[in-house]
């Protein structure tokens, strides 16, 4: 399963517009965890990211349509998703 963290597309959705507070409201992340993101090595880095920006996005009220478009964007570029592995343990 390391791969798939590995693997794992950045949570990016493609909006970039950074209106809320210096986050952008596509995906809640600020520019830093954007660049930072990138970096990330290993499963528990990864994984850590990933839930801590998914209490992010449903504190905002956007974590529904931001998943939506993530699994979109994991189909097209054909990896599969780590979210099924993050809600399946919540």
């Amino acid at each position: 399963m390391a791969n798939l963290w590995r693997k794992a597309p950045s949570p990016c959705i493609g909006v970039c517009k950074f209106r809320d507070e210096g986050h952008c409201i596509g995906c809640r992340m600020t520019r830093t965890e954007k660049k930072r993101f990138k970096k990330l090595e290993g499963k528990k880095s990864r994984k850590a990211f990933f839930r801590m920006l998914s209490e992010r996005l449903a504190d905002a009220g956007r974590y529904a349509y931001w998943s939506r478009m993530y699994r979109r964007r994991c189909e097209k570029k054909e990896r599969p998703c780590p979210l099924d592995k993050l809600e399946s343990k919540s």
